[in-house]
């Protein structure tokens, strides 16, 4: 028999398989695998004649369940948000207050250019970004839990499916959820992942993962512009990225990178109680690398934008790049100026913010300022944050992904396929929503 008909008769048998059985060849496979494993346990070790189900094995059976699993894990993933943005709304509020009080101190210092420096740039941009604090270190806390208790595993097993349908596996479900808090380590962690080709695709497509840097500027947009659906319009930023990045992923698999599919076999971890220093310690790690970052990049591109600003350099920067976002819905020189810096990580976006609209602490403020001078209403906001969540990663992660795939081509081509991508999709929000709207 030539190739032709080994593969025909290869695609024939699986097709017979799951017509017969309702599943595909390498989950019967392994499932005969595991069968052989139990009867030979069962032969060589004595156990009662009725094992009792644990307590573990009655949650696996709902939380793993075929057709409960994915609506359970969604239906956690949006309680995650809803609490991260109820409990922190308060103190969000009283760290905007303060912001505004130290605002208002150093509105009559001299040299004015020392009271722009201090109002404008220290506490408008950075502390723009820090007054988002509770909020990062609820969604970690909540992160924490979901991982100590042993679900975060058990959720890239439930998405290995769905997985297997796109050419890739459960293990790179597992990086893509370390994509929440940051890219970096979430990339790296595409090391365990053995076959080369899931490796290559999973790390294009982890970007497309909300990362904890976002999270500022989904919170500042969605509190001024949708304040009695915040919690839905974040979770739709999370579920737009996780739909758009196994779409890609598929086509990635199917067009771009070739090859048979590596094979998933992974030990879900028991059920734990999390234990309130093992989730501090997991908090205090994440956040404090955030608050780091931001007394570092933040502070540095914050003062280059205020220097630019105030020497009325940064605008004609601006309006040159301005027009490329006009389809969009977010044609002015201020967003295009925010999306530059924001390259250089995402929370410099809403430091951009901060510093260019001075004096509109608070999210209320900011809201007001978009909408009255830049025209922006909720579906121009939409799009801009899925414009944040699409366009390009940042620098870490451009270098990173540099590092773990050794070529330069395919981490240009992550830089261009995600940009182009922000862009399409930012401007069929905007111009199909007008339509209705």
């Amino acid at each position: 028999m030539d190739s032709a008909g080994i593969i025909r008769s290869r695609d024939e048998s699986q097709e017979h398989l799951k017509r017969v059985h309702g599943d595909d060849a390498e989950t019967l496979i392994a499932d005969a695998r595991y069968a052989f494993i139990s009867g030979l346990i069962k032969e060589v070790l004595d156990k009662p004649a009725i094992a009792k189900a644990t307590a573990s094995d009655k949650i696996d059976n709902i939380i793993l369940n075929r057709w409960l699993g994915i609506p359970i894990f969604l239906a956690i993933l949006f309680g995650v948000f809803q609490f991260t943005f109820t409990v922190s709304e308060p103190l969000v509020d009283l760290i905007d207050r303060g912001l505004s009080w130290l605002s208002a101190q150093t509105a009559g210092v001299s040299p004015a250019w020392l009271s722009s420096l201090l109002s404008d740039g220290i506490i408008g941009g950075v502390g723009a970004v820090l007054s988002f604090i509770p909020i990062i270190f609820l969604l970690y806390v909540a992160l924490s839990i979901l991982e100590d208790t042993g679900y975060l595993a058990r959720a890239a097993f439930v998405m290995d499916r769905v997985m297997h349908k796109i050419g890739l596996h459960g293990r790179s479900f597992v990086s893509m959820i370390l994509g929440f808090g940051c890219t970096v380590p979430a990339v790296m962690s595409c090391r365990t992942i053995e076959n080369p080709q899931d490796r290559l695709v999973t790390i294009m497509v982890t970007p497309l993962m909300s990362c904890g840097a976002r999270l500022p500027v989904y919170a500042l947009l969605s509190a001024a512009f949708f304040p009695v659906f915040q919690g839905v319009v974040v979770f739709s930023m999370y579920g737009i990225g996780i739909i758009l990045a196994v779409l890609l992923a598929w086509f990635f698999r199917k067009r771009l990178v070739a090859g048979e599919s590596g094979h998933f076999v992974m030990e879900l971890p028991p059920y734990r109680v999390p234990t309130i220093p093992g989730v501090a310690e997991h908090v205090w790690e994440r956040g404090w690398s955030f608050i780091s970052r931001a007394g570092v990049i933040i502070f540095c591109a914050v003062m280059i934008i205020w220097s630019l600003d105030y020497f009325n350099v940064l605008e004609p920067i601006g309006r040159a790049i301005a027009p490329v976002f006009a389809p969009t819905g977010f044609g002015q020189w201020q967003p295009a100026v925010a999306l530059v810096f924001g390259v250089l990580a995402k929370e410099t976006v809403v430091g951009a913010f901060g510093t260019l609209f001075a004096g509109a602490e608070g999210v209320g403020g900011f809201g007001n300022v978009l909408g009255s001078q830049l025209g922006w209403t909720p579906l121009i906001a939409f799009a801009f944050m899925v414009m944040i969540l699409l366009y390009i990663p940042c620098v870490a992660s451009l270098g990173i992904i540099k590092k773990e795939t050794g070529s330069w081509k395919w981490t240009l081509f992550t830089l261009g396929y995600t940009l182009v991508l922000g862009w399409i999709v930012a401007t069929l929000i905007y111009q199909v929503g007008s339509l209705f709207l």
